[in-house]
């Protein structure tokens, strides 16, 4: 039998849009795209890198609430709207996910609205983290 598991963050979003922060199909999690707002505050950063820094954390939190961590994320979406921003977002993104090194795109295009600098969205899968990882280099 399947299990899904759907968490809201309390986002007056995730109701008025009906989404979920996070849809969790048995080990397969889904974050939805993730602004750099802090929740509890709803202040957010005009800085692009402090709002890539609360996505993150907006998305541990999300990952935690269903048993998983950041070092479980197996895919990764970066949302940047203006690519001036990009090298520096791209920088800080690395070091969160040096060693993790999921599949990535970044996307360079319009966001809901101006003020977003950054979003993030991720799969992750519980338990890779611990899983044995095989490492190919491939010549293109």
């Amino acid at each position: 039998m399947v299990k899904i598991t759907k968490v809201k963050s309390g986002s007056i979003f995730e109701t008025k849009e009906s989404y979920s922060r996070i849809v969790a199909v048995d080990n397969w999690i889904f974050v939805s795209n993730t602004a750099g707002r802090n929740y509890r505050t709803r202040e957010m950063s005009d800085d692009p890198v402090e709002q890539a820094r609360q996505c993150f954390h907006n998305i541990e939190g999300a990952l935690k609430s269903v048993g998983s961590c950041i070092e479980d994320v197996v895919q990764s979406r970066i949302f940047i709207p203006n690519v001036a921003d990009a090298r520096a977002v791209m920088d800080y993104v690395g070091e969160r996910f040096h060693g993790i090194d999921p599949q990535r795109t970044v996307t360079c295009s319009p966001l809901g609205a101006p003020e977003f600098k950054v979003e993030i969205e991720v799969t992750a899968y519980r338990g890779a983290s611990k899983a044995e990882v095989e490492h190919i280099e491939i010549s293109l």
